[in-house]
């Protein structure tokens, strides 16, 4: 009983993240077994290669940066767990937000205010209820200086549009905040000619670092590989020799190896970047087909634009959901899962409320059971019409429609 009772909290007993599902371009295996037998260690922020080779990443994006202004780390947690280490201050994040943020912020022994972000989309916080939550965390003796943002989001799958990330932005300057924009998602688009999606490093040069986890789109989960861009200011240069301190003092560095195939990632050769449209490709519909399916058992969610998940909102659903016994996103969490036979993690992992029903649903675990089904969505020309993700949906349809009143 205890086991079962602390796994409904803690963040170690949370539910694990569904793999990506699809497999590593061998292009990218065959880099790291080359680089196996590298036995030197990365220094710390990475060796040369990978930041020069995220340098001419960000470049192809508009970004410029020389690589003096750039960090490596082994993940995005260590890397945001350095960066705002060293900044320092109290941190303003938005309500949902990824789940690990939150932990990361409080290991450090900084409090995190969550603000709630617009009707739109999800990502920012609502640029009004931000400089309003500054204003009383300020009176009430907190220290904000740092706003952390999304520009893909993960949970809510929404890009936020460029005037409401420019006022989020004008909204962080009022409040004398930094900004850190995670952008891991960024290359996860699902439709990248229609949807624009800028960084608030476009905005504001001179107070807006990047993160890039390269997992997002780039590299498997389980070959741990971050950067992070800094501004070209005198306290750009300060904020990444402290962050290089933090990595030192902890040993947060790349592995040798991972660090060959994340420079080779971030050079993006043909094949690694036809494997990631593919797969953002392949996620999107999939995504789509979700939240059609979503919308016509009666529950709400926003349109998935970029990443691997839909985040939906049950609470139309909560009659038929109590018959089951289930009363808030905990439960909700551990029913829907049950049936689903995936993660399906709850809004209170994502710091929503708790007595909302919402919950994140993965695309990855609907493309097959086995490298040969997901290669086959992977290939199909139309991945719905395939047998194995067909009786996925037909799985969700069936869990959906049994809570109709």
């Amino acid at each position: 009983m205890r086991r079962t009772a602390e796994g409904r909290g803690p963040v170690r007993f949370g539910p694990l993240a569904p793999p990506p599902a699809l497999p590593v371009p061998p292009e990218l295996t065959a880099v790291l077994a080359a680089a196996a037998e590298r036995s030197a260690p990365e220094p710390p922020g990475g060796g040369a290669p990978v930041r020069e080779a995220a340098c001419r990443h960000w470049e192809r994006r508009g970004l410029a940066v020389d690589p003096e202004h750039v960090a490596a780390g082994p993940g995005a947690p260590a890397l945001l767990q350095a960066l705002v280490g060293a900044y320092g201050g109290d941190v303003m994040l938005p309500r949902p937000c990824p789940a690990w943020w939150t932990p990361q912020v409080r290991l450090l022994g900084r409090r995190a205010y969550h603000v709630p972000t617009p009707a739109e989309c999800g990502g920012v916080p609502d640029p009004y209820a931000l400089l309003e939550t500054v204003r009383r965390v300020r009176a009430e003796g907190g220290d904000p200086r740092v706003l952390l943002l999304s520009v893909a989001d993960d949970p809510t799958a929404t890009v936020p549009p460029p005037e409401l990330l420019l006022e989020a932005c004008e909204a962080a300057v009022t409040a004398d905040l930094f900004v850190v924009s995670d952008e891991s998602w960024r290359d996860t688009v699902h439709r990248p000619h229609d949807t624009l999606v800028l960084s608030p490093a476009e905005m504001l040069p001179d107070r807006a670092a990047v993160l890039l986890d390269l997992s997002g789109a780039l590299l498997p989960a389980g070959w741990p590989a971050a950067v992070a861009r800094f501004p070209g200011t005198p306290q750009g240069t300060w904020l990444r020799a402290r962050t290089l301190d933090i990595l030192a003092a902890t040993g947060a560095l790349v592995a040798a190896p991972v660090a060959a195939a994340a420079a080779h990632a971030l050079h993006e050769p043909d094949a690694v970047a036809g494997h990631a449209r593919a797969a953002a490709a392949l996620h999107g519909a999939v995504a789509a087909a979700v939240h059609r399916h979503l919308l016509a058992a009666g529950a709400l969610a926003r349109p998935p634009q970029a990443g691997r998940h839909v985040y939906a909102d049950l609470t139309p659903l909560r009659p038929g959901l109590a018959r089951h016994g289930v009363g808030d996103a905990m439960e909700l969490e551990d029913w829907l899962g049950a049936r689903l036979g995936a993660p399906t993690p709850g809004g209170q992992r994502f710091a929503d409320e708790l007595g909302e029903l919402r919950v994140r649903l993965s695309t990855g675990p609907l493309l097959g059971a086995d490298p040969e089904e997901r290669l086959a969505a992977l290939a199909a020309s139309d991945p719905l019409e395939l047998p194995h993700v067909r009786a996925s949906l037909d799985l969700l349809d069936s869990v959906l429609a049994g809570l109709a009143d």
